[in-house]
């Protein structure tokens, strides 16, 4: 059953930028690729560390502390360090809010 959690307004998150949020206990970053929302775990599989602190280049999310980059529209891991995927959460924007299913 989908576990729908409002985390920022779609306006909180420009175009090509992250934004850190939480949803609940659940570090969660945003990524908005030309206007379509995405969210991930904001936690990088290879040492933990968030990667809301990192950059958004095309639909990569690219960790600043060691430069693994994931897919932002899957959490496939893309380089290394990192040898594992993040979480992805699927994302609804309704009415002028980002909600995410952290189920």
């Amino acid at each position: 059953m989908a576990d729908w959690v409002r985390v920022a307004a779609d306006g909180d998150v420009a175009i090509g930028m992250l934004k850190g949020v939480m949803a609940g206990a659940t570090p969660v970053v945003l990524a908005n690729v030309e206007g379509a929302i995405y969210a991930l775990r904001d936690e990088c599989s290879h040492e933990a560390l968030p990667l809301s602190d990192g950059e958004l280049e095309g639909t990569d999310v690219v960790c600043p502390y060691h430069g693994a980059r994931f897919d932002c529209t899957s959490g496939k891991n893309k380089t290394l360090p990192a040898i594992r995927p993040v979480k992805s959460f699927p994302v609804e924007v309704r009415d002028g809010d980002i909600f995410i299913d952290v189920e």
